[in-house]
């Protein structure tokens, strides 16, 4: 827009010039593929929800591997939902239960810490938690 005669553009100038254009923006991304409003989005909750794939401690993968207990794609999949839910309601260490599994998980790390299946979870007494999520 050319300013002539020291003549500065009215409002509805600059309004119609900029948002008529927006039509046209584009989606940016970041290196990482997310795009500026997921961004804010994840800022918005605190970054407790991750996007990143469940991770599991060296502890809980000996456990899991001493015991031969094998996670099922549904299992996991419900063990990554279930931490995800205590992610959203501002739990920093979960108790997450899949059948008769049960997950200490660090939400803010997003990994699972300690395993452990029904025969240790006899006494039904679990530490060190500030929330729980059944799935």
């Amino acid at each position: 827009m050319k300013i002539m005669n020291n003549q500065f553009p009215s409002i509805e100038q600059l309004t119609n010039q900029y948002l008529q254009g927006s039509t046209n923006t584009q989606k940016t991304e970041t290196s990482d593929g997310l795009s500026f409003e997921e961004i804010l989005k994840q800022k918005q909750l605190g970054d407790t929800v991750s996007t990143e794939p469940l991770k599991f401690s060296k502890h809980a993968a000996n456990r899991l591997n001493d015991r031969n207990i094998e996670l099922s794609d549904d299992q996991l999949d419900r063990l990554s939902a279930g931490t995800q839910k205590a992610g959203e309601k501002g739990i920093n260490e979960s108790l997450v239960i899949v059948d008769k599994l049960a997950f200490i998980v660090n939400i803010k790390n997003n990994t699972v810490v300690t395993a452990m299946d029904q025969t240790e979870t006899n006494d039904n007494v679990f530490t060190n938690i500030d929330g729980a999520v059944i799935v």
